[in-house]
Formats: structure tokens, C-alpha cells, sequence
């Protein structure tokens, strides 16, 4: 946030409202302008600064109403929307990703209107920059949030956010729609990857690093953007697994679970909100005044501005079903709280506007409510720099797209990829085996980025970023064509809206995999999101299963790659594998990070952000209470996972001891600290991820049997042992009780840390 006195010197500058021959408005005082410019507005202006349409509305359109591509803004439809009906924000790309020189020649003609005066108001442009800014050319792609989760290291979580805003920056556009912080406790939901896991803390840690990325820590400058939290709140939890579809959350569990990077991420900066598409409780998320104005606004005191997902405005009516019309629908989300609707299409957002005039002048809509509102956006677009900066140069930006960028990009990859399972120390590999790669997520990059990559589904093969290779091509560099061998074996696609898998080329696989060492077999998913990826179980299909086992009869050892945006159901190929690694959706350089790893030029640090489940009906998370864990026979080994949160393999040998406590009381006032060795005894240096875990032993209410309540990542070398240490406050010892309120009660905790726990006693 800008401190008063910097706002002085940063936002010196003159701005006209209305046409250009009014008087200039010198912003030299932050809230005292911000009003000074809403006075000057006219209604039509402020409605106007509470639409936001697409990209496509502005284009050039066939007869048959389909953007002609190239898409090129139709300047009569620009005039209408920007200088007639003042609509305050633009988002998307189209149908696919841009070069730099495209994105330049569209915020130029976007900003036009602003910089030759004929508006008062500068246009905000968003974009979804998901992992990377992956709808531009030549841009640099991480893995998706849950791979950055899998690296349990908020500082390439913070790498990751401040590249992305660089290279967004690069293109001339200030909002990125981003970081996803809903929590992942829904294997089935089709955005499951764009989340950072299943845990409240590793998810607010790792979203507030993304946070401070993208803008910065001393306010947005020239190479920053305007973040945006998706999506409030609750929308990760759909009951069916369908995405946008209702989700039962008590207060409790709201509050405890998925609160809480939501609220990180408020107290780190976040100017936007993105509000949830789908209904909580049987309350739409846009109507949801409790949660958006009292919490969001009221409790949290934030600042900026909220925004609606993607025509959720008229979905109260066509999908919902709460409002009997769109003028009902706009007046009920309007006055929830939600201050910018994302209509996004023509003539619907003329009818937005005129709508939303109609109701204001008829006191359905307050004035002291549609002020708040403009209110809040101009506070946004100032902070970001739009009243100064509303395009930057190309040259501006040597960096987009450089090689210590990738080099980033590959980091992230390597210490999020998981090693599940390594029989008789399978990896790493030697150099003189010869390799079969196969399998139906082999040998195309679309299965290393998934969906929000170049395209919306990410399916679209013609963008592939050039010179990032596949995992087969990766190999093939690594050890060489003589050594290395390719049968695809299976084939993803899609079958009515369902993707399915069928067996090709079995024949061709069975010849290649006699002349072998070692197969790699790479299984995994097609690239979907949101209604699209939809699916209706988490099985992997029988025919990748069948694939699997066609690789265990060569009796070589079959090495399985997981090349996933959700945990898909393998236990039945899972005990005869040599080696498991789970790589989620690495990006760009997803197989040049997993050869290094499989070779053992790198060590495998990535931990699981999620609890990896054994059966598809049965969903289980880590901190699950002791009643989880009752099985038929009334003993508690019901809990049975494939793999637990936090786990992850690696080369080397490690030894906890030592763990102590300052003091085995914590009264409401004091921190205990914690200390913990930890001997890596092997011959490789490894990163480990040490996690501190707090049980209740006994509450009023029924707790957590733990709850992760620290890590850190550490580079402990071959051979040395480091001491770690966390404090833990009284804070980390709350939980909601049946009032609602956050409470601690006295008694005895468990504290685990690796194989080792002690226990203490808070006293109040």
C-alpha cells in the first residue's frame, strides 16, 4: 500500500474529467482527489466505470456475428463502448495468445480515448496470467499453482509472481486475474490445479508470497500489477465436484479453512477481488452481502474494488434463479457488494448500463452505494499507476522472455516435481540404459502447461511455446537417439465434452519395450478447466490402466509419470511400479527439470500439497479428527491415502533428532520456540521441506487430529545437519467454537515434526 506522503510525490500529474476542454484536476492529496474526481462525474460516468466487457466485443465481427481473425478492434464499436457508455474496464485475449507487438497495437487503441481526452477515466485491462503470462508469446511458463503449492517455498512463489507481473507489465496491461486462493478440497473440481493445495496455511503462506510478487512491496511501479484473489469465497467446494455448482460450508469450517488466504492476502495488499461463481449455503456468491461487504469489506477492511466472474451478474437469473430478471439481478449483486460486473458482451452491457442508470435514478441503488463503488476502482487505478502510465514501451522490458526468466521457470519446475515411490533405488537412472518413453502425455507440451495456456483449455496444439521440448524429447537429448525409444502406446481425447483414452500401436510398444531397459511411462489427463473439465469420476481410465499393466508384463522396470492437474486414482498399478513421480503440471520446463531429477543431476524436494487418495469415494485430508480413522472393526486404521499431505521422496538420507521446546508452557501472551537437527547422512544435498504440526489433544469442540502450522524449506548438504526453529504463538492454538468466535482453551498439544513429537501445555 502507498503511504500518504509517497502518494504526494508518485501521483503528481493532471487528469481531465469529461471532454478535454473541462479543467484539469491536480491529484496531489489521495482521498481528497479521489473525491474530487467523483464529483466531476456524471452518472452515466460512474455506471460506466462499473462495467468491464471482453476483448471480443470490440472486434471486427462476419456476418455470421464470429470475430474475423486476425481480430482487430472496430473503432465505431470502441467509440460506443468507451466515449458513449464509458465502460471502465476491458479483460481477455480472444480466442488465442498474442505476440508483443499485438498486445501493443491493442492497449494503444483501448487507451486512445483516455490519452487524447476525450474521457476523464483511464481504461483497466485484466488478463488471466495464470502461471506465466501465458497469453503472450514467448512468455515464460511455471507450473500451475498446485506445482508452486508442491514446492512448499514461498520464495519461488514470489519469484514466480514478480516475473509474471514484468513480463504482463511488458505488454502494457496492469491487472492480472490471479492468485486462485481457493482451497483444494476437491480432487473432482475441474480448477483443482489452479489451486495451492488443500491446507489453510500452506495455501495463504504460498498465496501471499504470489501476492507480494505481482505487486511489489512498495506499490505498484512500472513492473508490477494489480493482483486479484479468486474466488470469494467457497467456490472450490462444489458438493457434486462440478464446477459452479452449490457448496454446503458451516461457519466453522468457512472460517477455519477457507478464510484464511483470502484474509492473507488482504493484509498483504490485494487491490481486487474476483468473487464466486457458484452459491454457498443456497446464497449466490454475487449476492452474498455477509461475506462480501460486512467480512470482506467491513471485517477485513479491504480497499479495493470487487469484480464479478464471467456474465455472473446475469446468471442470478438464467442460472441461479434469484432474480426474476436482470434488472433484479444487477440490483442484488450491486448492492452485495460486487462493484464491477464483467457483463462482458454486446449489446448486454448496454443493457447493464442502461439498467443500472434506471435503478439508481430510482433509489433502488443508492448514490452513496454507486460512489463507493467508483470509489473504490479509481482508488485501484491510481494505485496502479494508470493516470500516468497507460501504456509502456516495448524496449522498456530486455528481460520478457530472457534466459535467467526460464532459468526461474525451471527452478519452480524442480522443486515442485514429487517422487512418490523409488524401489531398489530405480533412480536415479544411468546414463547407459536404454529408455522406452510411452504413454499418452509423452510427447506434447499441452500436458506439461494444461489448460489457461496460449488458449483457454490449453488444448490447442499450434501454440506450443517453440524450443520446449516434451518429456520424450527431453530424454532423447539427455541420453542420445540410439538410447533412446518412443511408442506413444495411448492417445488422450476428447468424447462428448468426457475425455477418454484409447490403446494405439500396442504391437509397436511391445517390440520397443523388449529392446529396453527402463520404461517411462507418462499417464496423466487431458487439459480442461471449468465446466469443460468437468469429469465424473477420479479414476484413471481403464485404458491407461491397461497400458500400465501391458508395461509390467515386459518385466522391465516401469517408471510412472504423473502428468496431472488432480490426483487420479492408480492403486491398482501402483505396487508394481519401480519408481512413482507425480509432476502435476510442470510448464515449458516441466521435462527438462524431470530428466535432470530422474539422472540425479538435481534432488527431488517437491512434497504433495494434497492428500493423494486411494479410492474414488472415499475423500480424505490430513488433518481429519480421530473419528476418520474408525474402521468397522473399532480400531482407528480407517485413514488409508495412497500418499499423505507433506510426503515426498528424495536421494537422500535424513535423520530428525533433537527436538525441544524453551519451554513446556505457553501462557496467552508468550511463543514457545522450537528447535529441531536434521542429519542428511547420504552423499547428495537435498532441500527439505520440514513441517511443524500442533494436535489438540482434547477440546470442547472436536479437533483436528493436527494441523500444519509451520514449514521451512531448507538446503541441508550431504553430510552436515542444520538446526530449524519455529515460534509458535497463541494464535496457531485457536480454533472456531460453537459461537463462531475464534477461541483457545487450555490443556495438553501434540507437537510432531518428522517422525518426532513432544508436547506441551498452554495455560490461560
Amino acid at each position: 500500500m502507498y503511504k500518504k506522503n509517497n502518494i504526494i510525490l508518485l501521483l503528481l500529474l493532471t487528469m481531465f474529467i469529461g471532454c478535454s476542454d473541462e479543467k484539469p484536476v491536480i491529484i496531489a492529496d489521495f482521498d481528497s482527489d479521489i473525491e474530487a474526481i467523483i464529483s466531476k462525474l456524471t452518472l452515466e460516468e460512474k455506471v460506466g466505470q462499473t462495467c468491464q466487457i471482453t476483448l471480443d466485443a470490440l472486434y471486427f465481427r462476419d456476418d455470421d456475428n464470429q470475430v474475423i481473425e486476425p481480430g482487430k478492434i472496430d473503432p465505431d464499436k470502441l467509440e460506443e463502448a468507451i466515449v458513449t457508455y464509458r465502460i471502465g474496464s476491458i479483460l481477455n485475449v480472444g480466442w488465442h495468445t498474442y505476440d508483443r507487438g499485438t498486445w501493443t497495437q491493442i492497449l494503444k487503441e483501448v487507451n486512445a480515448p483516455f490519452n487524447n481526452g476525450l474521457t476523464g477515466v483511464p481504461i483497466i485491462y485484466g488478463i488471466d496470467a495464470i502461471h506465466g503470462v501465458n497469453y503472450t508469446q514467448g512468455g515464460t511458463l511455471f507450473p500451475q499453482e498446485i506445482g508452486l503449492a508442491a514446492t512448499w517455498n514461498p520464495g519461488i512463489a514470489e519469484k514466480f509472481g514478480t516475473i509474471t507481473a514484468y513480463e504482463t507489465r511488458a505488454t502494457g496491461i496492469h491487472w492480472n486475474f490471479s492468485p486462485v486462493l481457493d482451497l483444494g478440497r476437491q480432487p473432482l473440481w475441474s480448477r483443482h490445479f489452479e489451486t495451492l493445495g488443500e491446507d489453510p496455511f500452506l495455501a495463504a503462506t504460498m498465496g501471499g508470497a504470489i501476492i507480494s510478487g505481482y505487486q511489489g512491496n512498495n506499490g505498484i511501479d512500472s513492473e508490477h500489477v494489480v493482483a486479484c484473489m479468486k474466488h470469494f469465497v467457497g467456490y472450490s467446494n462444489p458438493q457434486s465436484g462440478r464446477d459452479r455448482t452449490p457448496a454446503w460450508i458451516p461457519e466453522k469450517y468457512m472460517k477455519e479453512l477457507y478464510f484464511p488466504s483470502f484474509k492473507e492476502a488482504v493484509n498483504k495488499g490485494a487491490l481486487t477481488v474476483m468473487i464466486n461463481s457458484g452459491d454457498v449455503n443456497g446464497v449466490p456468491g454475487h449476492t452474498n452481502y455477509n461475506l462480501i461487504t460486512k467480512t470482506l469489506k467491513g471485517d477485513w477492511g479491504f480497499q479495493g474494488f470487487a469484480v464479478s466472474d464471467w456474465e455472473d451478474y446475469i446468471m442470478l437469473n438464467s442460472i441461479h434463479r434469484t432474480a426474476e430478471d436482470i434488472e433484479q439481478a444487477i440490483i442484488s449483486a450491486f448492492n452485495a457488494g460486487v462493484d464491477m460486473s464483467m457483463v462482458p458482451y454486446s449489446p448486454q452491457y448496454k443493457e447493464y448500463c442502461q439498467l443500472m442508470i434506471k435503478a439508481v435514478k430510482e433509489g433502488k441503488i443508492t448514490q452513496e452505494r454507486l460512489d463507493d463503488a467508483v470509489r473504490r476502482i479509481l482508488r485501484v487505478k491510481i494505485k496502479a499507476g494508470l493516470y500516468k502510465d497507460a501504456m509502456n514501451q516495448l524496449n522498456e522490458y530486455p528481460d520478457f522472455g530472457s534466459e535467467k526468466f526460464k532459468a526461474t521457470g525451471l527452478e519452480a519446475a524442480l522443486e515442485s516435481i514429487t517422487l512418490l515411490k523409488n524401489n531398489n533405488h530405480t533412480l536415479p537412472l544411468s546414463m547407459d540404459k536404454k529408455v522406452l518413453v510411452s504413454g499418452p502425455t509423452s510427447n506434447n507440451l499441452i500436458y506439461l502447461n494444461g489448460a489457461w495456456t496460449h488458449t483457454w483449455q490449453g488444448a490447442d496444439t499450434a501454440y506450443n511455446t517453440v524450443g520446449c521440448k516434451t518429456v520424450f524429447e527431453a530424454f532423447k537429448e539427455k541420453i542420445g537417439p540410439e538410447n533412446c525409444l518412443f511408442s506413444q502406446g495411448a492417445e488422450l481425447y476428447l468424447e462428448n465434452g468426457f475425455e477418454a483414452t484409447r490403446l494405439i500401436a500396442s504391437d509397436d510398444f511391445k517390440t520397443k519395450a523388449a529392446q529396453s531397459d527402463i520404461i517411462v511411462l507418462c499417464l496423466g489427463e487431458y487439459p480442461s478447466t471449468e465446466k469443460p473439465g468437468d469429469i465424473r469420476s477420479l479414476n484413471l481410465d481403464e485404458e491407461q490402466l491397461a497400458l500400465a499393466e501391458m508395461a509390467y508384463a515386459t518385466n522391465k522396470p516401469v517408471i510412472l509419470v504423473m502428468i496431472e492437474g488432480r490426483p487420479r486414482i492408480i492403486r491398482t498399478i501402483v505396487d508394481s511400479a519401480a519408481a512413482i513421480v507425480q509432476a502435476y503440471l510442470p510448464g515449458d520446463y516441466g521435462a527438462d527439470a524431470l530428466v535432470k531429477l530422474m539422472f540425479g543431476e538435481e534432488n527431488f524436494s517437491g512434497r504433495l500439497p494434497y492428500t493423494y487418495p486411494k479410492y474414488d469415494g472415499v475423500i480424505e485430508f490430513y488433518d481429519h479428527p480421530r473419528s476418520v480413522d474408525r474402521s468397522k472393526s473399532n480400531d482407528f486404521k480407517a485413514y488409508d491415502p495412497q500418499w499423505n499431505f507433506g510426503y515426498g521422496l528424495n536421494y537422500s538420507s535424513l535423520v530428525y533428532s533433537n527436538l525441544r521446546l524453551d519451554s513446556k508452557e505457553m501462557r496467552s501472551k508468550d511463543s514457545i520456540k522450537i528447535e529441531v537437527d536434521i542429519t542428511n547422512s547420504g552423499l547428495i544435498d537435498v532441500k527439505e521441506v520440514v513441517q511443524l504440526y500442533v494436535s489438540d489433544k482434547f477440546a470442547t469442540i472436536v479437533p483436528n487430529g493436527k494441523s500444519l502450522k509451520g514449514f521451512n524449506k531448507r538446503l541441508i548438504k550431504a553430510g552436515e545437519t542444520e538446526t530449524v526453529c519455529f515460534y509458535l504463538k497463541i494464535a496457531d492454538l485457536e480454533f472456531v467454537d460453537v459461537s463462531g468466535r475464534w477461541n483457545s482453551e487450555p490443556g495438553a498439544f501434540d507437537i510432531t515434526i518428522g517422525n518426532l513429537i513432544t508436547i506441551f501445555n498452554l495455560k490461560i
